[in-house]
């Protein structure tokens, strides 16, 4: 698959976030939204306008299920092309690509010559809190330690690691917000200056 985007002299810079459950993409790519204007685009919305369709609750048991459904369906890569048909029309000069979490969701995304992976690190203990105090999933706020671990050992977010080692960039999230917006101005100095 060739992209149509990657001959135009105006191209925008792409950042594929990655990270475990509740590592701070989703805050990562508000701060990005809302400071340098970045448009997002999350892997799992194609999931959740599916359940939604479907009439189905946006649990992660849910979307992992789907998930693993679609590419066993339509192939490993199909979210990756869905994305990359999304960004082809896409206007700002920066995007966000949230919640990449396979090798494969970067199979065509590697082919834009302005792309660059992000992870998103914090631990376990402090995902766990911050899991239980949102509800971006209908099950978030009830769950378990016990939940959160069998949740994490998933095949899906599995994968997360093996994404998170091609990373050219780590941010880490492990403190305070106001430290994590620090980090990613100073990641964005740095991309600025590629």
């Amino acid at each position: 698959m060739r992209l149509k985007l990657m001959t135009d002299s105006k191209r925008p810079l792409i950042i594929g976030l990655v990270g475990e459950i509740a590592s701070g993409k989703t805050t990562a790519t508000d701060y990005l939204a809302k400071k340098y204007g970045a448009e997002p685009y999350k892997f799992s919305s194609m999931l959740r306008d599916i359940l939604a369709r479907l009439h189905q609750e946006a649990t992660r048991e849910n979307l992992q299920k789907l998930s693993t459904a679609v590419r066993q369906l339509f192939g490993e890569n199909v979210m990756s092309k869905a994305i990359v048909q999304d960004l082809i029309s896409a206007s700002a000069p920066l995007i966000v690509a949230e919640g990449i979490r396979r090798l494969s969701d970067i199979e065509y995304l590697k082919e834009f010559s302005n792309f660059v992976i992000v992870a998103v690190d914090a631990d376990a203990r402090t995902r766990y809190v911050r899991i239980t105090q949102r509800s971006e999933n209908a099950d978030d706020r009830a769950k378990t330690w016990d939940d959160f671990v069998r949740e994490s050992q998933q095949e899906p977010e599995q994968k997360i690691r093996e994404v998170m080692n091609a990373a050219k960039y780590v941010l880490d999230n492990n403190g305070p917000i106001e430290k994590f917006y620090i980090e990613i101005d100073a990641l964005m100095a740095r991309l600025r200056n590629l």
